[in-house]
């Protein structure tokens, strides 16, 4: 009987131990679960306690048209406490003329990837189909010039997670899917394909999903700046979303 129990023990933790295995690592475990991106308005989040949530705040906007790149920094200030980890956004622009070079581009982000206290950077562009190639080699690039400490993200398309496959092999640690305006029929999937989607999930505190593939870190954009209250909502919703 003891041997018995004893066998039965073991195979508990041999299993145990290949869930673990087999579960997908966090690639930004420096991080917290919960995120909020600041956008370009007046931003005071010293309510947010360092360790409870981080903030990805936009710290340059790019314009790219076929001549040139053209960036402008943050303008509106943005207030923290001291230890709040930080994520650098950059957004990209483009009109869908054509694009510049791949290293006129670079020159205008690498500014905040070379930010004090900045754990993480992040693109946001909504690349058309006819832009991808490009962006990926931007993507290349841009991975090369940043310092290898730096983890490298993107926003993505909830369409470029759950149907084509273009972003595999993209030298990012991961794509956030955005699930905004989502209309009352479109379906949100347990799952979705593209791997690098499988860690975390942006949303808006405007237009709250029913429900999320779990298990994610959850980035909250809030329109206009950020106060406590609407902080408390995200927290709250994060909790439902995490049980």
């Amino acid at each position: 009987m003891m041997r018995r129990l004893a066998l039965i023990a073991c195979l508990l933790i041999v299993l145990v131990a290949a869930s673990r295995l087999l579960r997908p690592q966090d690639p930004l475990p420096t991080l917290p679960r919960l995120m909020l991106w600041a956008w370009e308005s007046p931003q005071d989040l010293r309510f947010v306690k360092p360790g409870s949530a981080g903030i990805a705040f936009l710290a340059r906007t790019v314009w790219l048209t076929p001549e040139r790149a053209v960036s402008r920094p943050r303008l509106q200030p943005l207030r923290f406490t001291p230890g709040t980890d930080l994520m650098a956004v950059v957004r990209f622009e483009s009109a869908g003329h054509g694009l510049p070079r791949e290293a006129d581009a670079l020159r205008e982000v690498m500014p905040a990837a070379q930010l004090p206290g900045v754990r993480a950077l992040q693109i946001d562009f909504d690349a058309r189909r006819s832009e991808r190639a490009w962006y990926a080699r931007f993507l290349r690039e841009l991975r090369r010039a940043a310092p290898a400490s730096l983890p490298i993200a993107i926003t993505a398309l909830e369409s470029w997670c759950d149907g084509d496959r273009w972003m595999r092999g993209l030298p990012v640690a991961d794509a956030t899917p955005m699930l905004f305006l989502m209309g009352p029929g479109e379906r949100i999937p347990s799952d979705f394909k593209e791997g690098l989607c499988r860690f975390s999930i942006g949303v808006s505190t405007n237009e709250l999903p029913a429900r999320v593939p779990r298990g994610r870190r959850l980035y909250f954009f809030h329109s206009g700046p950020w106060t406590q209250q609407a902080y408390d909502v995200a927290v709250a919703q994060a909790g439902r979303w995490w049980r």
